[in-house]
């Protein structure tokens, strides 16, 4: 299980991260992703790169995913976000804190999940009733 800290310029920037995160990088989320303060993700993450940033953020998510932080880091490797994402390990001086505020946080509005909950694949075959309900007629002019 890894936390992933999303910063961004705007909500829908962190959105479409999200989004990438749960489609192109196959990561399963366990929790719905919480608003984070921008100013305390910014200091965690320098705390992480041990450098100043070059940007500040406007606004901040973290959630858990199933993966281990291993999985995590190739994976988001692999895609380009429109939002600076972080995999925290719980080996950096922040993790703690931010897994605190994580668990206390509200939840991020506007975010849903695009994959299918279930396990059972979906049967798309036309049944014996709906084939005799869309006869077709033959029309002679």
């Amino acid at each position: 299980m890894a936390l992933i800290l999303v910063r961004g310029d705007n909500n829908s920037k962190l959105l479409n991260a999200i989004a990438d995160i749960e489609r192109h990088a196959n990561l399963n989320l366990i929790t719905k992703p919480k608003m984070i303060d921008s100013k305390f993700a910014d200091k965690i993450v320098e705390k992480i790169l041990k450098a100043p940033l070059r940007t500040k953020s406007n606004v901040a998510t973290a959630f858990h995913i199933k993966e281990d932080v291993t999985l995590a880091i190739m994976q988001v490797k692999k895609i380009h976000p429109p939002a600076h994402v972080v995999v925290v390990s719980d080996e950096y001086d922040g993790f703690d804190e931010l897994n605190e505020k994580v668990a206390n946080a509200r939840v991020f509005k506007g975010y849903y999940s695009n994959k299918s909950k279930g396990t059972k694949l979906k049967d798309y075959t036309v049944s014996a009733k709906e084939k005799e309900g869309s006869k077709s007629y033959r029309v002679f002019f």
